[in-house]
């Protein structure tokens, strides 16, 4: 077969064959469905906690905000800042993630699990405790232009890279494994060198959406915009390197140009809802397989719905953690780790785990 009837067979449908739950027309349908579930979970996050509200005093703190009125003032300057950012960090996750996965072509693909939120960290760290940075703003360029993100990616792909088979999903997985453990040592040693910066660093290293202000917000949505676009814009690109390096080279695509850009994508994404939110595992790795799961593995479809399921998974995550200990709260980084451990366990038990 020529490379052009190749190149006249794969431009028919940029994707490979459906294998998801729905199809079709199905896939808008069930994705205007999780925008209204989104929707009806984020109104929920604003009147759920160890403080019950009334709806209606949600739609008058939205609608018609009146300072004076304590409940308002709970939603207006707590809960509405706190729900933004979760669905702006949700966003991020889901989308990272899913171009993650399918740059790599590996099912194991997770800013947590890769290294990339430990790379943001410390570099977050570094910056505290060296250059006195104290803004989000300073948090997130740190997180993923200086070192962050972008060297913990380089480092485990070329760890993983060793070897003939080259950089496998189960070999990519203990790498980011390795380097995660790595860079939480150095994360660590510089906490101890400096208590000032250890209280700095404590409560926003767990993973939390909690005394984040409109600020945070403000300051944060322009990159996780920026990175959403350039990942939402890849879907063709990303389905055809699912198809091999090779047979994208055929088809005209530059498969370095398309991994930059992806990478470029995650950093940004990824690096964002760190700074914002603090380092939140399994969340990038289990919603782009539940949106698999449901309109199969073409990425025009795989991203839009991992940019919404991912924010659901993170605002359940929320309210669960305000519910389940109530007046007490658990932090959402530490409910995502025990709603996304098992099905990290379950993906690596596989027998037919492969590549994407």
């Amino acid at each position: 077969m020529s490379a052009t009837t190749v190149r006249r067979s794969v431009r028919r449908d940029q994707a490979p064959p459906r294998r998801g739950l729905v199809g079709g027309l199905g896939r808008p349908l069930c994705l205007a469905i999780a925008i209204a579930v989104l929707a009806a979970i984020a109104l929920a996050s604003l009147v759920l906690g160890s403080r019950h509200l009334p709806m209606g005093t949600a739609y008058d703190a939205l609608l018609r905000y009146d300072p004076t009125d304590e409940a308002q003032a709970v939603i207006h300057s707590l809960r509405v800042p706190r729900t933004i950012i979760g669905l702006l960090a949700g966003l991020a996750l889901g989308l990272a993630g899913a171009v993650m996965q399918g740059v790599s072509r590996n099912p194991l693909a997770d800013p947590g699990i890769l290294g990339v939120n430990a790379g943001a960290a410390l570099a977050v760290l570094t910056a505290v405790h060296f250059l006195g940075v104290t803004t989000l703003l300073g948090y997130v360029w740190f997180a993923f232009a200086f070192a962050g993100a972008g060297v913990a990616v380089v480092i485990v792909y070329l760890i993983s890279s060793l070897g003939r088979d080259g950089a496998t999903p189960v070999k990519l997985a203990l790498a980011g494994t390795a380097v995660t453990a790595l860079l939480a040592s150095f994360t660590t040693l510089v906490q101890l060198l400096d208590v000032r910066t250890m209280d700095a660093y404590r409560a926003w290293s767990v993973g939390s959406l909690a005394g984040r202000g409109a600020d945070v917000a403000a300051e944060v949505w322009p990159f996780v915009a920026v990175g959403a676009v350039l990942a939402l814009a890849g879907g063709r690109v990303l389905n055809t390197l699912a198809l091999g390096d090779d047979v994208a080279r055929s088809l005209g695509q530059s498969v370095t140009r398309a991994r930059i850009v992806c990478g470029v994508a995650i950093m940004i994404l990824a690096g964002a809802a760190t700074a914002a939110a603090g380092p939140i595992v399994f969340v990038g790795l289990t919603v782009p397989h539940i949106a698999r799961a449901i309109v199969g593995p073409d990425y025009r479809w795989v991203l839009p719905y991992s940019a919404v399921l991912a924010p659901i998974l993170l605002l359940v995550a929320d309210i669960v953690g305000r519910l389940a200990v109530a007046p007490a709260e658990l932090q959402v980084g530490i409910v995502t780790a025990l709603l996304g451990a098992p099905m990290f366990i379950a993906l690596v038990r596989r027998k037919n785990l492969a590549s994407l």
